[in-house]
Order: C-alpha cells, then sequence, then structure tokens
C-alpha cells in the first residue's frame, strides 16, 4: 500500500555551489536540480565556471580562485563531469579539489534494480567507502633508470583512523549491521599491514557492528560473484577505485552511480560517469549518477526526508518502465524517453512509493562521530641503516658487491643486494632476472645517523655509482620499520 510522505521543509535555505561541467553535464545538472527543487529541497545555489572552458584560458588544474572561494564558503559542490584536455600537463580536477579541501572518503552507494536494470546479482546491495588522499595517489613518481619507474605507495595512521572510523559511523547511522576490510597485506605487510591493524582497532569500538577482514584479490572475487554478502566495504584508495566502478557495472549501470567526497572542510557529489562528449546536447543522457550524487547530498546537508521523497520517486519510475535509452530494454521498459522527459516521469511520482522494489529510507538527525581521537605515545624510533638505489645497467650482483666491500661506510655493513625487491646477493639465485635498477642495503649494529648515510653516499658517488635515491632504515619501539627483499 503507498503512502504519501511526510515532507519536512527546512527553515533556511543550504548554500551550495554547482558546476554544470561539459559534455552531457549541463542537461544533467538541470534535470537533477529540477527534482530536486520540486520535490522540496531547500538550496541557495551559487554557479562556479569550471572543466573545458577553464583549461583553455590557461589554468591547469581547470578551476578558477574565485570557485576556491565558493566552495570554502559554501562547503558543499554538487559537480557534473567536465572534460580535462589530453596531454600538455593539465591536471584532473576531481583529484585536485578532492587533495585541496581534504575530502578524505569517498562513497559509492551500489544497488540493484532488478528486474528493471538487467543484473546477475538481484539482491546487491553495498557500500564502498574508500579512503581518497592517500595511497599511490599521491602521485609520487619517478623513472629513476633506463628500465624501471616507481610510484611511492603512501599509507598513515590516521588517513587509515579516519576512513576507517568513518565506515564504521556510516554502518551505525544507516542501519547496516557489517563492516568489512579489503587489503593486500599478506603482501604489503607494512602498509596494507597499518590499515588492516587500525580497522582490527577501531571495530573493536563498534560491537553491534560486525566485522571481517579478505584480502583484496578473493574478496573482489567474492564481490563480483556474491555481492549480497556484502554490507559497507571500507579500503585504500587504489582498490576503492577500481572496485566501486566494478560494484556499480554489476548492478547493471555504471552510468546510474552517484559518488560522495566527504571532508571536514567542504564535501563533493557528482557521477561517477564521464563527461560523454559526443552525446552533448541530444537530450539522450541518463542524469541518474548525478541525480544520486544529488541525494548524497541532500543527506549529507540534513534534508534527508528530501532525498528519500525523491529516490522513492525515482524507483516508481524506474519501475514503471519509464527509461533513458542507455537501460532501456525491450521486454521491460515500456518507454524510452529523453533526459528532460525522465526528470518530468520521477517529478510526476514524487509522493508515491516503490511496488516492487524496497523503498528507501534515508538516516534523519543521525549523529557520526568522526572527529579524530588524540593520538597515542610516540614509539621509540632507532636509525639502524640505509638503502642506497643505484642505476647499474652493465653489472652483475657479485661485481656490485665487490666494488661496495672495498669503500668507507663507516661502522655500517653492506647485508643484502636487492633488484626490484628480490634478493640477488649474497647467494643469490641464478635463474632470478636482473635490470638496471639495485638496491644495496647496508646495516649497523651500532649508532646511525644521517651522517653515516652521508658518509656511504659520498664514497658510492666518489666510487662511480649513479645513486637515484635513498632510504632509511628503521626501527619502531624494536620492530622493523622496512620489508626484507624477497628471498631473505
Amino acid at each position: 500500500m503507498e503512502r504519501e510522505p511526510v515532507v519536512t521543509l527546512t527553515a533556511k535555505k543550504t548554500p551550495i555551489t554547482v558546476a554544470y561541467g561539459d559534455g552531457i553535464g549541463p542537461e544533467i545538472m538541470d534535470a537533477t536540480l529540477r527534482i530536486i527543487t520540486e520535490a522540496g529541497a531547500q538550496l541557495d545555489m551559487q554557479r562556479i565556471e569550471i572543466g573545458e572552458s577553464v583549461y583553455s584560458r590557461g589554468i591547469s588544474n581547470g578551476i578558477e580562485d574565485s570557485s576556491w572561494d565558493s566552495l570554502r564558503r559554501t562547503k558543499v559542490f554538487l559537480k557534473a563531469p567536465i572534460t580535462t584536455p589530453q596531454g600538455g600537463g593539465f591536471k584532473s580536477l576531481n583529484v585536485t579539489v578532492r587533495k585541496t579541501l581534504g575530502m578524505y572518503a569517498n562513497v559509492r552507494p551500489c544497488a540493484s534494480l532488478h528486474p528493471y536494470v538487467s543484473t546477475k546479482h538481484p539482491k546487491m546491495n553495498l557500500v564502498i567507502v574508500r579512503e581518497n588522499e592517500e595511497d599511490v595517489y599521491g602521485g609520487i613518481e619517478h623513472r629513476q633508470t633506463e628500465q624501471v619507474t616507481q610510484c611511492l605507495k603512501l599509507i598513515s595512521r590516521p588517513g587509515s583512523e579516519r576512513i576507517v572510523r568513518y565506515a564504521f559511523e556510516y554502518a551505525r547511522a544507516n542501519k547496516r549491521p557489517k563492516v568489512t576490510c579489503f587489503t593486500k597485506d599478506n603482501i604489503m605487510k607494512i602498509t596494507d599491514g597499518l590499515f588492516h591493524k587500525v580497522f582490527d582497532e577501531i571495530a573493536k569500538e563498534y560491537p553491534d557492528i560486525e566485522n571481517e577482514h579478505w584480502i583484496v584479490d578473493i574478496g573482489a572475487a567474492k564481490m563480483a560473484d556474491t555481492p549480497e554478502v556484502f554490507d559497507v566495504l571500507v579500503m585504500p584508495n587504489l582498490y576503492g577505485d577500481v572496485l566501486s566502478d566494478v560494484a556499480a557495472q554489476i548492478t547493471g549501470s555504471v552510468g546510474l552511480a552517484g559518488s560522495a567526497n566527504i571532508g571536514d572542510h567542504c564535501s563533493m557529489f557528482e557521477a561517477i560517469h564521464g563527461s560523454a562528449p559526443r552525446r552533448a546536447g541530444q537530450n539522450l543522457a541518463n542524469p541518474s549518477g548525478l541525480f544520486h550524487g544529488a541525494l548524497l547530498m541532500l543527506s549529507h546537508i540534513g534534508q534527508g526526508e528530501i532525498a528519500e521523497r525523491a529516490h522513492n520517486a525515482w524507483l516508481r519510475t524506474i519501475e514503471d518502465g519509464i527509461h533513458t535509452y542507455d537501460i532501456y530494454k525491450e521486454g521491460v521498459s515500456k518507454e524510452k524517453v529523453g533526459t528532460k522527459e525522465f526528470a518530468s516521469a520521477v517529478i510526476e511520482r514524487l509522493g508515491q512509493l516503490p511496488q516492487h522494489l524496497a523503498p528507501v529510507e534515508y538516516a534523519k538527525d543521525a549523529h557520526m562521530n568522526v572527529a579524530a581521537r588524540a593520538a597515542g605515545p610516540r614509539a621509540a624510533k632507532k636509525h639502524v641503516g640505509v638503502d642506497v638505489f643505484i642505476d647499474f645497467p652493465d653489472g652483475n650482483p657479485d661485481s656490485i658487491a665487490e666494488r661496495l666491500s672495498k669503500l668507507d661506510a663507516g661502522g655500517a655493513k653492506l647485508t643484502v643486494i636487492s633488484n626490484r625487491g628480490t634478493k640477488v646477493w649474497p647467494s643469490g639465485n641464478p635463474d632470478t632476472f636482473w635490470s638496471d635498477h639495485w638496491s644495496c642495503r647496508f646495516e649497523s649494529k651500532n649508532s646511525f645517523s644521517s651522517r653515516d648515510v652521508a658518509t656511504i653516499v659520498a664514497a658510492m658517488s666518489d666510487a662511480g655509482f649513479d645513486i637515484v635515491k635513498t632510504e632509511g632504515l628503521y626501527t619502531f619501539d624494536g620492530s622493523r620499520g622496512y620489508s626484507l627483499a624477497q628471498g631473505e
């Protein structure tokens, strides 16, 4: 039986910043704003210009200074997709905004619409909470030799604590019973190991919520095969980026998914698809991805009643077979409509509930306690050695070791040489492939300092070695803070 939801309008309009974007962006933004405004959203909107037109003026990140002022004032950003020019050193606007304004949590709900949108997973209803600032997305990359490039993976305790706590608070606020963590800490024992350790620590603070951990490869396989066993998933940036798109696609269409980027100072809401310039201006695009981003925005700013009303009308529209071209299917769909007509169909159904799909209920007045907790005591840090990375194209580990043994390394001793992480000296396997990128590890059982590093580097440089990088070796409260080479 249908009921007319009670809608409580907020007395004061919430200021938000709106960007219409490129390609299909203006069309789907118009449709989205029409729906949520008719549903009762109370918004004071300030429009900014971003994307192609800004890039074309020579602004490499696609956003002007005046737009930053708007974002800092409103603290809420509803953004349509943009087009980033190829080449020319142009930067991703999404990454720039996320990192500049500290948007640490990316939230992507992925729910099945079976049987109205084709999927193999009719019971799927999960949310991926992805860390949004760290991991390899720091973009710290170097070409170190002719043959080898490097990308640094950075995982911090504060960053891990913040995203894991957000996932548990989100689960509690939205009445979701389980949080699952994906990492690859069987291989990356220090970086992913820290993320997993933090997850286990914080999970103890939420005894009302089930918790579990999966290695990401088998976890991803399980998600693709049986997604209904998962609820809220939390993971580092790279895994979350990949798997949130996979999750959206296996619900039936990546084009239907919205995304929230949550920060302490500003939050951004968007579709997860691109600007599709080939479809621009044709009244074809499905506005549902941006619409779902707007629903997440309404919930975030305390207008959950409006989000619920609009979302249920959207579900009823999908049920009634009113579909845009991308999800239209003979025998299931009843009418193929354009962008504007789809928005009008949703508006016509405001106040109605879906009859077959489960009605949604948004969290109202739920408090999420994501404030940072006080850090614990600092570990005792001890400098015990250095890894010196060299570009040495024509050598072999025995000849490198022989030359290094003649150098003055202070009180340190050469203990191992590795090539791309695999030990090749002493007692290396003759079948191991060598590149031109070698790591020479010097360790000391006595005191060691940055001066000793300088002594080793100077001696190696004088001996003609091409040094591309050094990395300090430390223990923390007596525990090794660096990995062993494969084969040690």
